[in-house]
């Protein structure tokens, strides 16, 4: 009996592996990640060549300018028909972002590998009018660095908070 009870306990192993397990189905494809958290569309370059997305549900620029070690983010007007190149400033009602980076490495350059850590810069409004401004900038000795920057930005537009996630 005890070799009955083995033989029926091999015959089922033999059988799982014969046949196998799982069902076997076409895989499928994962819809495309749209960057900027809104869920809107994807991003590219701004006027200036920058990084785009979504603060608040507005489209930015990220700038970087590493001689004056200085970082910015310009609000941009969608229109239709043209690409983000050729979008023009949007005068929104803020008053200061905080942009905040990760920890990156320095691309090139003499320090090229060393750790730049991460930076909290105060952005402020560079073009104000009427109480809005389009370009938001801010200055730290990090930028001065070449290195592929992300992050997030946070503030308040039209008296609601909004943020944004940014990766060069």
């Amino acid at each position: 009996m005890k070799y009955a009870k083995l033989m029926g306990l091999g015959f089922l192993v033999a059988a799982l592996a014969a046949t196998g397990c799982e069902t076997k189905t076409e895989p499928t494809k994962a819809p495309a990640k749209k960057s900027g958290g809104d869920g809107e569309h994807s991003h590219g370059n701004g006027p200036t060549g920058g990084v785009t997305f979504a603060i608040g549900g507005e489209h930015v620029e990220l700038r970087v300018n590493h001689d004056d070690k200085t970082i910015a983010v310009c609000f941009l007007q969608e229109v239709k028909d043209r690409k983000e190149k050729e979008w023009p400033p949007l005068p929104v009602a803020a008053t200061e972002f905080t942009l905040t980076t990760k920890e990156t490495m320095v691309k090139e350059g003499k320090d090229k590998g060393k750790v730049v850590p991460p930076m909290t810069i105060q952005l402020t409004p560079k073009d104000a009018k009427d109480g809005k401004a389009s370009t938001f900038s801010g200055t730290d000795a990090g930028i001065g660095n070449v290195a592929d920057f992300s992050g997030i930005v946070l503030g308040e537009l039209g008296g609601k908070p909004a943020k944004g996630e940014f990766k060069e």
